[in-house]
């Protein structure tokens, strides 16, 4: 340890040295062996390339049991972790902010049993300052060295402060949930802790059926030709960074498809020439067929405007669909090339989007 200032201790480098990455069945196996021989909970922590990747799949995942030291797992090199699984699955996890770690090693088959959230247990107990670094810092008198948290954990190599970051994520986790737990029992609170730790076990995200309105911006619009292209956009645009294995981001802006939304660009070079796009213009070269692609004719937009649904979709588990207006024209982006009236229909089946989207 050594001095940040003259008053709290910053641990720096791991006490039993820097461990390797473990990328290899070989040395899974070794390290499956290692935590089967250790004994009481594992400190579990993952590190995800948010910013940099498509999803919050895990790139690193930090492994520290009594007994067996700290191990760094790259699950990217090794797929599926069932050796590992085995070995740490039945015992209880000591995690901080459980819900952000839970799915991405959900995804490798890493499902604890039991486990006893650190970040949680703090907000139970009403603590002011709930972060990591922060309670190591004021309920055991040392802190963390930090700085790589927003980093591209996809990279490889991996450097070494890297490295040393991640294992000391996992190395005071045991001290810190002894310290919780016995502050729990003071508050009487452990009930509680045990039954909000329960939960997690069992916890997964809920999927957003309408995910395209998070758009930023997107509140601000009202007509519903205006929503149907943003959704329409907000698809493409997922799609394309699927593929990629970009973030959306990097691939468009939401500001940007609020201000294509709004200008309504004619054609393609139109909408190469906006300010907001300059970023964009080589890919719109390289992709512009795939901006011109298929768009279907939504009807979610209309959920302002009607409250008459689709009797189909109101089955048992099934939300209801708000349908447009009676009379009214189908929903289409202003810029879409519309059929004479005479050829629309209420369920028509798609639109092409042209003119540069």
């Amino acid at each position: 340890m050594t001095d940040v200032n003259d008053e709290t201790p910053v641990l720096r480098h791991p006490a039993e040295g820097v461990p390797d990455v473990v990328d290899t069945p070989d040395a899974l196996m070794a390290v499956a062996d290692a935590m089967t021989r250790g004994s009481g909970p594992v400190a579990v922590d993952a590190e995800r390339a948010s910013g940099h990747r498509y999803g919050q799949s895990a790139y690193l995942i930090q492994l520290r049991r009594e007994g067996s030291g700290t191990h760094l797992v790259d699950p990217a090199a090794l797929g599926r972790l069932d050796a590992l699984a085995d070995a740490i699955n039945p015992t209880e996890w000591i995690l901080h902010a459980a819900t952000q770690d839970l799915p991405c090693l959900a995804e490798v088959g890493l499902r604890p049993e039991s486990l006893f959230d650190t970040e949680l247990a703090a907000r139970i107990l009403g603590l002011p300052r709930v972060g990591l670094a922060s309670l190591t810092e004021d309920l055991l008198g040392v802190s963390l060295a930090k700085g790589h948290g927003a980093a591209d954990w996809s990279r490889r190599p991996l450097p070494e402060s890297w490295i040393i970051y991640a294992a000391l994520d996992v190395e005071l986790l045991h001290e810190l949930r002894e310290d919780l737990i016995e502050r729990l029992h003071r508050a009487g609170r452990t009930r509680w802790a045990e039954e909000e730790f329960a939960y997690l076990t069992t916890w997964q995200p809920k999927a957003d059926p309408e995910p395209w309105r998070r758009t930023s911006g997107v509140a601000k619009l009202r007509d519903p030709r205006d929503l149907a292209v943003v959704r329409e956009l907000w698809l493409l645009r997922d799609q394309m960074a699927r593929a990629a294995d970009q973030p959306v981001g990097r691939i468009l802006k939401d500001s940007v498809v609020i201000q294509i939304v709004t200008t309504k660009p004619s054609d393609q070079e139109a909408l190469a020439a906006l300010p907001a796009m300059k970023p964009q213009r080589r890919r719109i070269r390289r992709c512009g067929t795939r901006w011109s692609a298929p768009g279907r004719c939504p009807t979610t937009p209309y959920r302002s405007a009607s409250r008459r649904t689709d009797p189909r979709r109101n089955g048992a588990g099934n939300a209801a669909i708000p349908m447009p207006p009676r009379g009214s024209q189908p929903c289409a982006p202003r810029s879409v090339s519309m059929p004479p009236p005479s050829a629309c229909r209420r369920r028509c089946s798609c639109r092409r989007i042209r003119s540069g989207l």
